[in-house]
């Protein structure tokens, strides 16, 4: 463990954060979530927690679930599928959080439209299960992609659009954007064309450019904009830029609640899509006998069965919190305290020169977000299981996450593994689980099958940032055999 001695010993902090300022001066104009960190995320600190996993979850405030319950416990709210008094209550305040979100977003209720989904994912299934994939069409994505979009091609492929995957190029992981043109203008008149990309990977941070939109849909593309993992920490203006699908997670912006997403649509691209069945609460009409329905109009027709009406008020409550807050500010701090990171991280070095961090993805804070991917390397080369990196971390009360983040072509590339190495993989009756495709990579010499992903948010602080870099100091100058259990004499 860190000693004295040692740059990040618990009394060199100070020294520390004085440096951090003379080159991270910005992080001074953060100060105000200082303040937020000690009254509203009071909980990390007295509970000895750094919280490093915001790109999987962001943390909630207290306010926002005080304010949520005052709300609940003062009124009575009925299901809003009737027009009755408690039903009106309900529906009033969930078309208000409705409406609140176009406005946060800066997009006109001319031209877009909310659906409420359970999350990301499944405003991905939404759009999925009801684009009009045909043959001679195509969806083009990137290799940097969430699963859940990655899923999207099994419709595609099912209609018989063709599937397109444009690649990113280490060590930055950034698109290849001479492909990705090429690509682009292969969009054949007259079918469906769908492009899919993150704003900001959530395996890399690296953020692809919001310019893609304009440039695909003046080609005769849709563009979905996955926006899960950059709506966080940074502003979506959706009267500048004009993507005609945007899913999110709010709990990944906020924390609370859980369970709600979105799917941002422009209504003349929602009027596009075909779904493939209905249900409660997507109709006008419907019957046995007669062996029909009517689908109702505009988002209404998308949200299956009762949303989750006394949830959504929080949806409003967290967006209004995360704007006062400030989520330019949130974004400053973000920064300073990633480039700071990357800048510690990269300098490590075992006794033998070696260095002790492999980084994936760009190691500047230019066109990025914060989150940090990367392996720990031992003095000889050899990478640190990423599982053993989790659990000493979790010892020292560290929230990290290892793995590949739900997006296996980011992190296939990254990690230099081939098609041939992994077409093997998905030739098998039975399932593989994600142990066993780290055994049956093993078996091919693969270096590392996985990473470790720390990412920072709104209660982001110095403090947990140095106290990181100590735990990661721990690893220097020790062997990965010793630190498996499996050193051999």
């Amino acid at each position: 463990m860190a000693t004295a001695s040692h740059p990040y010993a618990p009394e060199s902090m100070d020294a520390a954060l004085a440096e951090f300022l003379r080159g991270w001066s910005a992080y001074e104009q953060t100060r105000s979530l200082d303040e937020l960190r000690a009254t509203e995320y009071a909980r990390l600190d007295a509970l000895d927690q750094v919280y490093l996993d915001y790109t999987g979850g962001g943390l909630y405030a207290e306010s926002q679930l005080r304010e949520h319950m005052a709300l609940l416990s003062g009124g009575v709210f009925g299901n809003p599928h009737s027009t009755n008094p408690t039903s009106h209550a309900a529906t009033e305040l969930d078309e208000h959080a409705r409406e609140f979100v176009l406005d946060y977003f800066n997009a006109s209720p001319d031209e877009y439209c909310v659906v409420f989904t359970q999350n990301a994912s499944g405003a991905l299934k939404l759009v999925g299960e009801a684009y009009p994939f045909a043959p001679g069409g195509q969806y083009l994505l990137t290799f940097d992609n969430h699963n859940s979009v990655n899923g999207v091609r099994e419709f595609a492929r099912a209609r018989g659009a063709t599937v397109t995957y444009s690649p990113v190029t280490p060590p930055d992981l950034r698109i290849d954007e001479e492909r990705l043109r090429t690509s682009l203008a292969t969009a054949a008149p007259g079918v469906a064309n769908l492009f899919a990309y993150p704003a900001q990977s959530n395996f890399s941070g690296v953020q692809h450019p919001l310019e893609w939109i304009a440039e695909a849909r003046s080609q005769g593309w849709d563009v979905l904009l996955d926006s899960a993992a950059f709506a966080p920490t940074n502003r979506l203006d959706l009267s500048r830029w004009k993507p005609d699908y945007v899913p999110l997670s709010f709990y990944k912006m906020f924390g609370y609640p859980t369970g709600v997403g979105a799917l941002i649509a422009r209504k003349a691209a929602l009027d596009k899509l075909h779904r493939p069945w209905f249900a409660g609460g997507t109709i006008t009409i419907s019957s046995v006998q007669g062996d029909g329905y009517y689908l109702a109009e505009g988002q209404t027709a998308f949200e299956d069965g009762t949303i989750n009406y006394l949830t959504l008020p929080a949806v409003e409550i967290g967006l209004k919190y995360l704007a006062s807050a400030g989520v330019e500010t949130v974004h400053e701090r973000v920064m300073c305290l990633t480039g700071w990171l990357l800048d510690q991280l990269t300098a490590l070095r075992h006794s033998n020169g070696q260095p002790l961090v492999r980084v994936y993805g760009p190691t500047t804070t230019e066109a990025r977000g914060g989150t940090i991917t990367v392996n720990f390397v031992d003095p000889s080369g050899k990478v640190i299981d990423h599982r053993v990196v989790e659990d000493a971390a979790s010892k020292v009360n560290i929230s990290l996450r290892t793995g590949c983040f739900c997006n296996p072509g980011a992190g296939e590339n990254a990690l230099g593994l081939t098609a041939d190495e992994l077409k093997d993989c998905f030739h098998h009756e039975e399932r593989m689980t994600f142990e066993q495709f780290i055994v049956a990579m093993s078996q091919k010499d693969v270096e590392a099958v996985g990473a470790v992903r720390i990412s920072l948010g709104i209660a982001s602080n110095f403090t947990d940032a140095y106290r990181f870099m100590a735990f990661a100091t721990t690893l220097l100058d020790t062997s990965a055999g010793e630190l498996t259990g499996q050193e051999t004499a």
